[in-house]
């Protein structure tokens, strides 16, 4: 068996076709993957629904260290560790909304159910575990944050809530705008093989959230019963190029019938940029599929399909004034945690 080429701790351009010695590399840990996971793995209100799919991701367990690695010394973002307090970023967004089925059942398609929404984001964050955006659609604003011990939203038709479970990153920082933190969750990750998607060869690392969290995020009359994602990455430059996220949350309250909704969705994540030497992607394309069925079988499933295209106009590391009070969670929230005796607004927690 050959020996591992050491890592770069520069960033892989994807175009770089004729960089010989990157090609080697790629080869050569390519290789030893093959060889060792082989022996593993043989074998309408529509506004609301595009404002309020994938906000938040999950807490996973398992590995795949080497392509982790590789990524992180594709993205260079090593060198944010330890010197990154917080990051800053604003983009812009379109978003449509197309029924899968009609009324009835019907298969075949009917197309948009309006004209696209444009909108536009800004989104902070900092080190530990505190975010908070800001997604304004069609004149309609969505915020959605995390203090580092609770994870909330506020939309105008429910006001202020809770996320339940524990909190997790934010789903769009994981499509390419964080790779600290895509490097975080997915070392946790499961190599299930390679695919070729979009004409570019992958490793495929997998997340399976675990009952314990499953359980934590439903209440009496919701059950989550599925989380998975799955992560595809590059296996010429190590960066993260596309994301599946499916889970499946059973609903039912007395004296009804279950109602089972899916949301599967999918990220294509491209234009990885420089930003002080770190590779951050700066576009992608989004859709998510919503599927409710159970509670009408004579009406059979009904399926929405979302699309997204997002694309960041400015990012940047280490903003100056950015503290602790940005992220405090609106007082509806806080009531919900009387006991709890939290401090939201402590000064031990300024940067």
């Amino acid at each position: 068996m050959n020996r591992l080429a050491p890592l770069s701790e520069e960033p892989i351009n994807e175009e770089e076709e004729d960089n010989i010695n990157s090609s080697k590399k790629t080869n050569s840990w390519r290789n030893w993957l093959k060889t060792h996971f082989s022996l593993l793995f043989n074998k309408k209100s529509d506004l609301k629904v595009l404002l309020s799919v994938g906000k938040y991701f999950w807490q996973v367990s398992s590995s795949a260290e080497y392509i982790i690695q590789h990524f992180t010394a594709a993205t260079g973002c090593r060198k944010l560790e330890g010197k990154v307090k917080n990051v800053y970023a604003t983009g812009k967004v379109r978003m449509a909304m197309v029924d899968e089925l009609g009324s009835g059942g019907s298969s075949a398609a009917i197309g948009p159910t309006g004209v696209s929404q444009k909108g536009c984001f800004v989104m902070w964050q900092m080190v530990p575990d505190k975010w908070l955006i800001e997604l304004v659609v069609g004149g309609h604003k969505v915020i959605a944050g995390s203090d580092g011990n609770v994870a909330w939203r506020h939309t105008p038709w429910i006001g202020a809530h809770t996320a339940k479970g524990g909190v997790r990153p934010l789903r769009r920082a994981l499509q390419g705008l964080d790779p600290v933190a895509v490097s975080a969750v997915f070392s946790s990750a499961q190599y299930v093989g390679e695919k070729r998607i979009m004409g570019v060869d992958c490793f495929v690392l997998k997340l399976s959230a675990d009952q314990t969290d499953l359980a934590d995020r439903g209440d009496s009359t919701a059950e989550m019963i599925k989380h998975v994602i799955f992560g595809y990455f590059s296996q010429r430059s190590g960066l993260l190029v596309y994301l599946e996220d499916s889970y499946l949350t059973r609903i039912q309250s007395p004296g009804t019938r279950p109602t089972y909704w899916e949301t599967t969705m999918a990220t294509k994540i491209e234009d990885y940029r420089k930003v002080e030497g770190v590779m951050i992607a700066h576009g992608g394309q989004s859709s998510a599929i919503i599927t409710r069925f159970g509670d009408n079988p004579k009406m059979g499933p009904a399926i929405t399909r979302m699309e997204e295209i997002w694309t960041i106009d400015d990012l940047a590391f280490n903003v100056p004034g950015l503290s602790m009070d940005c992220f405090i969670p609106p007082e509806e929230v806080q009531t919900y945690y009387p006991d709890e005796n939290l401090d939201w607004g402590s000064p031990l927690h300024h940067p």
